[in-house]
């Protein structure tokens, strides 16, 4: 049984009319839109109009980047909390050899139980964590817990984009290790809501990161050259790195490459109490 041939519309417009501005539509294309990077997360608490001094949490912070670049850029005092030690002692090391370490210190916690007084911090920044964690009930009265009145929260994460299959995600979602519901816009404003703060910002980024990425270093293209890779000869990289490098390795790189196409979507929420 065959399929029913082209109409002739199609035919016309694909092979008569679009080669006729196919170059120019590349041109266009070639042009920038110039998208935002990762320092417009920076450029958003710049915007909070909080003074030098003022007390941060970096809530997932893995080995301190984040924790010390908020230090550096606005004389905070921060706190790294994270749940893996290993993070710790590097984030600790990296810190040490640093003029303004005296402003920073790393502690072993999560964002279910933040190590913070009532009503203690100015800044709560938790970037890329929360879709790793069940309980975004909990997580979220901790902010508003630990939160003073005129502070302010940033969050940000991918969620699942309108195009990401369901196949796709349950795949991808087992190997990083993703909460499928954590990943669901709509339920983490719930909660949000649930805890008494309020959303001052919603920031979509879409895809506007992976541009970025490829446009200053083509990271994002290398991202998918190794996804190919990983898929044409799966035992190759298995054999010499073992199962679970594979598949985290895959994962990886999918990640990127499903910002850059729309299937994963980078959103920031600013947040302050109610």
């Amino acid at each position: 049984m065959t399929g029913s041939p082209p109409e002739p519309e199609w035919l016309q417009q694909s092979y008569d009319a679009f080669p006729r501005i196919e170059e120019a539509f590349h041109n266009a294309l070639d042009e920038s839109l110039h998208p935002r990077g990762p320092d417009v997360l920076y450029d958003l608490v710049g915007d909070f109009g909080l003074a030098p001094g003022s007390l941060a949490a970096d809530v997932g912070c893995g080995e301190g980047g984040h924790t010390i670049r908020l230090a550096e850029r606005f004389g905070f005092t921060v706190t790294g909390i994270d749940p893996v030690p290993r993070h710790i002692e590097l984030a600790t090391l990296a810190a040490n050899d640093l003029e303004l370490a005296r402003r920073i210190r790393f502690e072993l916690g999560s964002a279910e139980a933040l190590p913070f007084a009532n009503g203690s911090l100015d800044l709560v920044w938790c970037r890329d964590v929360l879709v790793h964690v069940a309980d975004l009930d909990r997580v979220y009265r901790e902010f508003q817990r630990v939160l003073r009145s005129g502070g302010r929260v940033l969050v940000y994460q991918m969620f699942a984009g309108d195009q990401l299959q369901p196949r796709e995600a349950e795949w991808l979602w087992a190997t990083m290790g993703v909460v499928p519901t954590s990943a669901d816009p709509t339920r983490t404003e719930a909660a949000i809501a649930r805890a008494g703060l309020r959303i001052d910002a919603r920031v979509e980024l879409g895809t506007e990161w992976g541009e970025w990425a490829e446009e200053q270093s083509g990271k994002s293209g290398r991202r998918l050259l190794y996804a190919a890779r990983l898929l044409r000869d799966p035992l190759r990289y298995i054999a010499e790195f073992g199962q679970a490098a594979y598949e985290i390795m895959l994962g990886d790189c999918l990640w990127s490459v499903y910002g850059m196409i729309g299937k994963l979507n980078r959103r920031v929420y600013v947040l302050s109490k109610s």
